[in-house]
């Protein structure tokens, strides 16, 4: 395989819609097709890459720099899933200081101790809570480090709230060098109706989906494992999936400034969708009733 530039990517999306278990799908996948991943995990929660170790927790940067203010970044990095290089960021104890602080000390441990270049990566992976874009989470958008940036979203309003809120940031930042937009990975779609809300959302905000991934068991019990799907279920259709998300992601080259919608018109735009399920589910009932 031929040797490629060093790419840096974000992925962001609000808690609780997948982010993780696809980003370490996506490096799993990668580093199965032979590229040099680092996943790096930005919540403060510092469960990024468990399913890629067993589903076993690493110190996070924090935690190093807690116990000794002068850390090698070697500590800071453990193997996972084929190899995949994991550091999490960490964060400070539930109601004190920055969650964003973690990300900032970890990125600059790694960066004064070159460490993306002497472990001769393909590809560094950013984790990172998109449920608020501002301090230590805008970090891999604001100062460039991510090439370019991809965000999770289901079809529910809050997953596609901090979407466009995300866009926001990216546009705010994209005239101070800051990332550019891949499109949107559209989690957890299993109906047309799912299908349909996302592609209006990207059309209006002028991106692109790069891949729908559905909700499945298949995810849910390679988790239980402590495991990636592509580790626990490598046959299995979702594995499939991933696969070709990872693919995508690796072959993306051109990244856009989106289109924010305006919060009114976001509402504007949910209400109408909302009267159309309204029209569908009528519909339904009264065939239901008819047969």
């Amino acid at each position: 395989m031929a040797k490629s530039k060093l790419k840096q990517i974000a992925i962001y999306g609000k808690g609780g819609i997948g982010k993780s278990t696809t980003t370490s799908n996506i490096s799993a996948a990668l580093v199965d097709a032979g590229y040099k991943v680092m996943q790096f995990g930005c919540d403060p929660k510092s469960d990024s890459t468990n399913t890629l170790r067993g589903g076993d927790y690493i110190p996070s940067v924090l935690d190093l720099l807690h116990e000794n203010s002068r850390v090698d970044a070697h500590d800071a990095i453990f193997r996972g899933f084929g190899g995949v290089y994991c550091v999490e960021a960490g964060g400070p104890q539930p109601g004190v200081g920055c969650a964003g602080r973690g990300i900032i000390a970890a990125v600059q441990l790694l960066k004064q101790q070159d460490i993306f270049d002497e472990l001769d990566l393909d590809y560094v992976i950013f984790d990172v809570l998109g449920d608020v874009v501002c301090g230590g989470f805008a970090v891999p958008i604001r100062e460039g480090i991510a090439e370019h940036v991809f965000t999770i979203s289901s079809a529910d309003f809050m997953a596609i709230y901090a979407a466009n809120n995300l866009f926001r940031g990216i546009q705010t930042y994209s005239n101070k060098g800051g990332a550019l937009l891949g499109g949107v990975i559209a989690n957890s779609i299993n109906t047309d109706f799912q299908r349909e809300i996302l592609d209006d959302f990207v059309a209006r905000t002028r991106t692109q989906v790069v891949e729908y991934v559905p909700r499945s068991l298949t995810v849910t019990q390679a988790e239980l494992q402590g495991k990636t799907t592509i580790e626990a279920a490598p046959r299995s259709e979702q594995a499939r999936i991933y696969r070709r998300l990872a693919q995508r992601i690796a072959e993306h080259t051109e990244s856009t400034v989106p289109a924010p919608l305006s919060p009114q018109d976001l509402r504007s735009w949910s209400a109408g969708w909302a009267d159309q399920l309204i029209e569908i589910e009528r519909k339904s009932q009264h065939l239901a009733v008819a047969s």
